[in-house]
């Protein structure tokens, strides 16, 4: 089976990897200079800062994208993190030197804060909601249905923010529970030594050392179809074929390749595509001569204005910064009604880490936000829609196009392991 590849983001590249390794035919397209897309380094000021991703894997060597990488033989190293997760409070009048500002707690710490009867009744609805998970309205919804609390909001969504680029009233129950599952289940996070580009080495290492093909300046003019299938790509006025197609740039961007052609496409279909929403966010790189944070775990900020949470790699990874130094990374989401004011989004969100990080010395590194055809993810969590398109023979990967109850690259996994299920099942009975 040949197959060709429109896009060498992550989920195109664990495609590609995947079907070499099973000994299929890869030709992939990029129409950037360089593979991996979100998920690869950049080199500035002798740091490893990233294109998108956080130098970090929600449910480190234990979940969907880990596990993938070792079926593959993938030479990555990830370390998890030690603590995975704490919040930074305000200090209450029960605290010595209260006035001073804040502390860091960890998650359980956090939910002690709440009144013994909404501890109890957390610990209620926990074990109820294991056997009947709730399947309508938002995290939000639920939250003030159940257990009305301003902290448990405030935590709601900075976790959302931090993991989904999204406040909690936009994420649907139904999705949080399947994520909270996959946190029970596969704990982490943890960060590839090295950084993304790591992964993303390790993966184009497998194409190429398997006989896969990679073109880099490579645009997709559009799809070709034979008799209602898709069959091929142009590029730069030359045609490829192949029995296969699977794109890794969103299920709109795809649409947009071939809608001028003859196709019948569902109508239903359609109208999904174009109520799709990306995710938008803004990242703030951020340099210091001392641990600002202390672990590579993601420190929660939900007193914050804007920033939903912290990440400092260089606790678990020292080369990601020059020596002696250190590389914390920020994350904001950004909703849609204020995707026309970044610039305000932005300076908010520097407001808001000289708060967090009151009287400590750091220095912006560089500012980065993610946002329409750049974004967080290119479908909301909890709104991607199937990795199947009305179209045969042409499926969908990438963040465009996530399994259920996945955290960010382990939801690229998760869509990814659904399509090769698929085409190698299809294979294995022709």
């Amino acid at each position: 089976m040949k197959v060709l590849i429109i896009g060498a983001g992550l989920g195109g590249l664990l495609s590609a990897a995947k079907l070499v390794k099973e000994g299929h035919s890869i030709e992939m397209f990029e129409r950037l200079p360089d593979i991996g897309g979100r998920f690869r380094n950049i080199n500035y000021k002798g740091y490893k800062l990233s294109t998108g991703a956080l130098h970090m894997i929600p449910h480190g060597r234990d979940g969907p994208l880990a596990t993938m990488l070792t079926e593959l033989d993938a030479k990555v190293t990830i370390v998890n993190s030690n603590p995975f997760v704490s919040v930074r409070v305000p200090l209450n009048k029960n605290d010595v030197n209260y006035k001073n500002g804040f502390k860091d707690v960890s998650f359980n710490g956090f939910m002690r804060r709440l009144s013994i009867i909404k501890q109890l009744k957390i610990i209620w609805i926990k074990l109820i909601t294991k056997i009947n998970p709730p399947i309508t309205g938002s995290f939000y919804d639920w939250i003030t249905n159940n257990i009305y609390d301003e902290s448990l909001i405030k935590i709601s969504n900075s976790f959302c923010g931090w993991a989904l680029s999204l406040k909690s009233d936009a994420v649907p129950t139904k999705e949080i529970f399947e994520i909270f599952k996959n946190i029970y289940n596969f704990k982490g996070p943890g960060v590839p030594i090295g950084g993304c580009t790591a992964v993303i080495d390790s993966l184009s290492e497998i194409i190429l050392s398997n006989g896969g093909k990679i073109h880099t300046n490579a645009e997709i003019k559009n799809i070709v179809f034979s008799n209602g299938n898709a069959k091929g790509v142009v590029v730069n006025g030359i045609e490829y074929l192949g029995d296969v197609v699977i794109s890794n740039i969103g299920h709109s961007e795809t649409f947009d390749l071939y809608c001028n052609e003859n196709i019948n496409t569902n109508l239903d279909y359609f109208n999904e595509i174009k109520n799709i929403k990306p995710s938008a966010g803004v990242k703030i790189c951020i340099s210091s001569n001392e641990p600002l944070i202390g672990h590579g775990g993601v420190l929660l900020t939900p007193f914050a204005q804007r920033i939903n949470g912290i990440n400092e790699v260089t606790n678990i990874d020292p080369t990601l910064a020059p020596d002696g130094k250190h590389l914390a990374i920020s994350h904001q989401c950004v909703q849609w009604k204020d995707l026309g004011n970044i610039k305000k989004e932005i300076n908010i969100g520097l407001e808001d880490l000289k708060y967090i990080f009151k009287d400590r010395d750091f220095e912006i590194l560089l500012i980065q936000s993610y946002h329409n055809g750049w974004p967080v993810n290119r479908s909301a969590s909890g709104t991607d829609i199937t990795n199947k398109t009305p179209i045969d023979n042409l499926y969908i990967v990438g963040d465009g196009a996530k399994g259920k109850g996945g955290i960010e690259v382990e939801g690229i996994a998760l869509g990814v392991r659904n399509v090769m299920n698929e085409l190698l099942n299809q294979s294995n009975v022709k």
